[in-house]
């Protein structure tokens, strides 16, 4: 297996496939997940030709389990130091929910040369929770509930999110998959408890206002209008205005794991945009 081991000694692992001479995207998965949810991407992309890359988050996966590191600012610096090991130039990055805000704050301070584009999906920019800054914030009260369930049943929450609003699942008409279920469920356990704890922090409190604006390199921003986790009105459509060249799709219906359950659309938009 590979690694990259940063700074202060945590070994982030990571998945490499395809030709070095192609064109290389980039994915950074959500919370608390691993690189295994970007499979339906990665085996599409690579049919297609490009290099497929996608790391654990500190914490997460296959990655070391720190005390410490976990919040946005060393998020992306291990992204920066996988990059550089990589020597990766004119690379895309995808983002899917707390992913989304990783690749925020990378972009926002990588290096010249190494960023093609970027995608956001579900993501959590530019700011999860309310502040008098951002009235249309979900309340803390919601991530404290977050919290709580994580510590009274952490196993138990990690069966409850995507049998229930991850993957639209608890909406009418909905055809749970029992193996996506219990995929997500594999993914979370294999992280560890103390960098999920904090990761909850990260993805809700942190303000990604300014990466945003940094940001230069065309962007897709890529939303389900049904998403439970990531609401649609606070998130795409502000994140769209602060970009300098952003893009905004919206999927009508679509939940927030839509790149689980529409692959096949999601997919087809996303080799589109890097194709353009």
């Amino acid at each position: 297996m590979s690694y990259v081991t940063t700074s202060d000694g945590t070994e982030i692992f990571y998945k490499d496939w395809g030709p070095r001479e192609a064109q290389a995207i980039v994915f950074h998965h959500g919370w608390p997940l691993s690189s295994d949810d970007w499979d339906s991407q990665m085996m599409f992309f690579l049919d297609k030709g490009f290099r497929v890359i996608a790391h654990d988050r500190r914490g997460h996966g296959r990655s070391t389990q720190t005390f410490t590191g976990n919040e946005m600012d060393t998020y992306a610096a291990d992204v920066a130091a996988l990059t550089d090991q990589l020597d990766l130039k004119g690379a895309i990055h995808v983002g899917h929910s707390t992913g989304g805000g990783e690749v925020a704050r990378y972009v926002a301070r990588a290096k010249p040369g190494r960023v093609a584009k970027a995608v956001l999906i579900g993501a959590v920019p530019p700011l999860m929770v309310k502040t008098e800054a951002n009235p249309g914030g979900l309340p803390i009260e919601v991530f404290d509930g977050f919290r709580a369930a994580f510590l009274a049943n952490r196993a138990q929450f990690f069966k409850d999110v995507p049998s229930g609003p991850f993957y639209g699942y608890n909406r009418p008409g909905a055809a749970p998959s029992q193996g996506v279920i219990e995929n997500w469920w594999r993914q979370g356990m294999m992280g560890g408890a103390k960098a999920h704890y904090d990761c909850i922090k990260a993805f809700s409190e942190t303000d990604f206002t300014e990466d945003l604006k940094a940001i230069s390199v065309p962007v897709l921003v890529m939303h389900g209008d049904d998403d439970q986790i990531v609401p649609y009105a606070d998130s795409a459509p502000l994140s769209a205005k602060l970009l300098k060249n952003g893009v905004l799709k919206t999927y009508p219906g679509f939940d927030h794991g839509m790149c689980t359950t529409h692959p096949d659309v999601i997919n087809a938009d996303l080799l589109a945009f890097f194709q353009s």
